[in-house]
């Protein structure tokens, strides 16, 4: 039998969030691991989580067909995991997240070899969000282009160095006040990061269904009050939840657009907090979610609090409240 290590999976995006621990799973399988990355000087860090030689770094721009497809030579899988937040510059959604699937969709295809693309729950072509439309639209360039690509849609997630829980502890820190926009009501699915990088090594190791999309959330539907809440509990601080409605926090989005740090918010980010972030039914009954890859998720509360602590006013050492 074969082994993994005669296997080489591209991972397109992968010394980001996601990348370093889907990166980081694919070493612990065996896989030959070539990260394809705007800036391969900048990718060292990924060096520890493989053996010597298992990882090799080289440049690629989902945006110039030429880079992709030189970085999907004589390798048998990809992995796209390319997406940004805000658009800058030539780093648009549609250029990022649908030309840029599509770019890597048809490198793969013309190649022979099999792809994972992941996107996100909420992926919708009618979405009021441009992120949301990119998502969808990326989907179905992928799909056209190679149908037996299998798609992940994770709900929000995270972790260790995230900018979901470790934004809102951030500003718990510096503000008495935390906002909920539109009142805190919309629900999500918190999924962790190691988790959903696992799904992805799953499907690299053919145990997904080919050209099937996989709803991937955490344990808990939680509403995004609920998520401050747990935020603030495990941080031990006190702190005011406001409501925020929605149309005064798109009107102050288009200052706070520009604002540093965990103070930033975009009038998309307003668009994307309208719609609940959870696993659909319809995904459930077909068996595909984690539940259907024979993974048993971990909730927030029991991750959170392992990164967390250090946004206590004493960091770990600091004693619970009774």
């Amino acid at each position: 039998m074969a082994s993994n290590l005669d296997t080489t999976v591209t991972v397109f995006g992968g010394s980001g969030f996601l990348g370093r621990n889907v990166v980081r799973a694919l070493c612990k399988r065996d896989y030959r691991v070539r990260v394809a990355v705007r800036r391969p000087e900048l990718a060292g860090h990924l060096q520890p989580l493989g053996r010597v030689g298992q990882i090799h770094a080289v440049q690629a721009n989902v945006r110039y067909p030429a880079s992709v497809e030189a970085a999907m030579r004589d390798s048998q899988i990809a992995i796209n995991l390319v997406g940004i937040l805000a658009e800058g510059g030539g780093q648009s959604f549609d250029a990022v997240q649908m030309k840029g699937a599509e770019t890597i969709a048809k490198a793969a295809a013309a190649s022979g070899a099999r792809m994972v693309h992941v996107s996100a729950i909420g992926a919708d072509e009618n979405s009021t969000s441009s992120y949301f439309r990119a998502k969808a639209e990326g989907e179905k360039a992928v799909q056209a282009a190679l149908p037996s690509a299998t798609i992940m849609r994770p709900s929000l997630l995270f972790g260790p160095e995230d900018e979901f829980t470790n934004r809102f502890a951030a500003l718990a820190r510096i503000s008495p006040v935390l906002p909920l926009v539109g009142g805190g009501v919309n629900t999500v699915q918190p999924a962790y990061v190691a988790d959903v990088a696992d799904a992805v090594a799953d499907a690299v190791d053919g145990k997904a269904k080919a050209g099937a999309t996989y709803e991937l959330g955490g344990p808990e539907v939680l509403t995004m009050r609920e998520v401050m809440q747990i935020i603030l509990k495990i941080t031990q601080r006190d702190r005011m939840l406001a409501p925020l409605p929605f149309g005064l926090a798109k009107l102050q989005s288009y200052v706070l657009q520009f604002a540093p740090g965990p103070f930033t918010l975009t009038p998309d980010q307003v668009a994307m907090l309208r719609v609940d972030n959870v696993v659909s039914d319809a995904a459930k009954v077909a068996g595909l979610t984690f539940a259907g890859l024979g993974i048993t998720p971990d909730s927030m509360e029991a991750v959170a609090p392992q990164y967390l602590w250090r946004f206590r006013a004493s960091g770990q050492f600091q004693k619970k409240s009774a």
